[in-house]
């Protein structure tokens, strides 16, 4: 993309793509187990073979109700301390992959905001519907990057500064940049820049119809097979009980093996593989084997009816020690406004800068 001073103005500029998506991965890596074995447990209560019904349908009346909401936002963070992160982190104990006490303590303080209105009940928005939505990255010391859609655009801002001081990765300065490069010059100054919505979609499209194997959506059949295989299974392992938090609070636990449970999903999913997008490749059951041996619970918080919180300690899931808590954090309120920021700078789509991600659409995806 630079090819002024490759060496190093185009290593370091490139670097800002690489610093976020490393970022977004180390997020991944946090919450892949958690989040597996939250949406498969959070995914009982909606069935009607639980071996508690009255305490699934509890957490599923719920989830309806978040539904019939035409605002919705909700918040994802880990409640822990940096030491906890850490120790959690370097659990393997291999010396080559450990995460720095600054990276823990950069980890422990990110939050994910997600907020999304739309002119009917979510459940039957389409993306004509939609008002305003936007995702928002934060740390200890603000907004680390930001994204929101509002009538023709996306809308996208960084502070590309405090990401690489977060990762050790030199970051170029805007007068390092070449005009011809003006667009990303943009993006280090952490401005807003937009890009029209309806085009970017047009080359993502164009760009994923001329990749091979590339995975699309699954559609609705295949979505019915799949949720009734994993019905079945979650019926078999998954168990319900209620306690009373007082002030109308009401919480909702979910509990299962989480090795038994996750396979016991996929070896139902696999005679499904044929139904499944291109690229998709389903775990082995030997891969499988080294998922963690261990009772796994989703905390759902209902407040007089409502769905307000749900939690999972992802201490639990690691080699980490007993006093190690790393609770994840889902937390659900209204949306509040969601309008299209002043002064963005318009980049044409052809113009995206390789590595950024709004080259991979809002909420990731391929690069253009």
């Amino acid at each position: 993309m630079i090819t002024e001073n490759e060496d190093s103005r185009g290593r370091r500029a490139d670097a800002g793509g690489v610093a976020e998506e490393s970022i977004i991965t180390a997020i991944r890596k946090t919450v892949t187990a958690a989040g597996c074995a939250a949406v498969l447990l959070a995914t009982a209560a909606a069935c009607g073979t639980v071996k508690n019904l009255t305490a699934g349908q509890k957490v599923d009346h719920a989830v309806d109700q978040l539904g019939e909401k035409k605002s919705l936002a909700f918040q994802l963070d880990l409640d822990a301390t940096p030491d906890a992160i850490t120790s959690l982190a370097n659990a393997s104990g291999d010396a080559d992959e450990a995460m720095p006490p600054e990276f823990g303590k950069f980890v422990s303080g990110l939050r994910v905001d997600v907020a999304v209105k739309s002119r009917k009940p979510l459940e039957d928005s389409g993306e004509k519907d939609l008002i305003g939505t936007s995702l928002k990255i934060s740390g200890a010391d603000g907004v680390l990057a930001e994204y929101r859609v509002v009538g023709d655009f996306t809308y996208y801002r960084s502070d590309m500064k405090a990401i690489g001081k977060a990762m050790g990765v030199p970051m170029p300065t805007a007068d390092q940049i070449p005009d011809s490069e003006k667009e990303f010059k943009k993006i280090l100054e952490g401005d807003w820049v937009k890009v029209d919505t309806r085009e970017l979609a047009k080359a993502q499209k164009s760009h994923k119809r001329g990749a091979k194997g590339s995975a699309g959506d699954v559609d609705a059949k295949t979505q019915r097979k799949i949720l009734k295989a994993v019905r079945g299974v979650i019926a078999r392992d998954v168990t319900f009980h209620t306690k009373s938090g007082g002030d109308g609070t009401e919480h909702v636990v979910a509990k299962a093996n989480f090795r038994e449970l996750i396979r016991g999903v996929f070896d139902k999913l696999r005679p499904l593989e044929g139904d499944l997008p291109p690229g998709t490749e389903l775990p082995t059951d030997k891969e499988l084997k080294d998922a963690p041996n261990k009772k796994v619970a989703v905390d759902f918080t209902l407040k007089n009816g409502d769905l307000t919180q749900v939690k999972i300690d992802l201490g639990v899931l690691a080699d980490a020690p007993k006093s190690v808590k790393l609770p994840l954090v889902l937390k659900f309120s209204d949306a509040g406004d969601v309008n299209a920021p002043a002064g963005a700078t318009e980049i044409p789509v052809d113009k995206v800068p390789g590595g950024s991600p709004l080259a991979g659409g809002l909420f990731g995806g391929d690069e253009l």
